[in-house]
């Protein structure tokens, strides 16, 4: 087997790890904690279903592989629930060292697309990067709604704090921060989110 393939070939069994990540957001009908992978195939399936709500014209393809890497660094930096201030301040600096480390698995080139690639997720400018953050938001959201904001209670989380991280939802989706919107004041009025 020649270098290159080899090194694609442990760069798949190495992602295979985030199976093993398990984030706060739990799976519809009160499930298990979700893990890193299954957050991102759930993600990467929505980003195609609801590519047509998206602000601005995007390549879908794009938007999809985004999803599906832009959690791979949690393999080595751990989940860092969306609402852990104290995690938050360190979360770049852990991520940077983890994408440096995981990716430079691949062959050369492909380490810098897909770093590239992580690093326009992170940016969220352009259109892409953009969507892509509405499906980051609105796929716990849903999972969350579906559950009686059980996840949200547990951390006492408030509507600011859920208000705060949904405008990159309506960066990427005008429409489906309505959506948004709707799910969060009803999850006001039912109690589930501190006002």
């Amino acid at each position: 087997m020649n270098e290159r393939l080899q090194r694609q070939l442990d760069f798949a069994l190495e992602i295979d790890k985030e199976k093993n990540i398990f984030r706060q957001t739990h799976l519809s009908g009160h499930g298990r904690n979700e893990n890193d992978a299954e957050h991102a195939w759930h993600m990467a399936v929505m980003a195609y279903l609801l590519r047509e709500y998206s602000n601005e014209e995007i390549d879908i393809a794009k938007v999809m592989l985004m999803c599906l890497i832009h959690d791979i660094v949690e393999i080595e930096a751990g989940d860092t629930y969306a609402y852990d201030e104290q995690n938050k301040k360190t979360q770049k600096a852990r991520e940077d060292a983890a994408k440096e480390k995981i990716y430079s698995i691949l062959p050369d080139d492909q380490k810098r697309e897909l770093i590239e690639l992580f690093d326009e997720f992170e940016a969220c400018r352009t259109a892409e990067a953009k969507f892509a953050h509405a499906m980051d938001n609105l796929q716990p959201l849903l999972l969350n709604n579906s559950n009686n904001g059980s996840d949200w209670q547990e951390h006492q989380v408030t509507s600011s704090q859920v208000y705060e991280r949904q405008k990159k939802t309506k960066t990427g989706s005008e429409q489906l921060f309505q959506v948004t919107d709707d799910i969060i004041q009803n999850n006001i009025k039912k109690g589930s989110l501190l006002p």
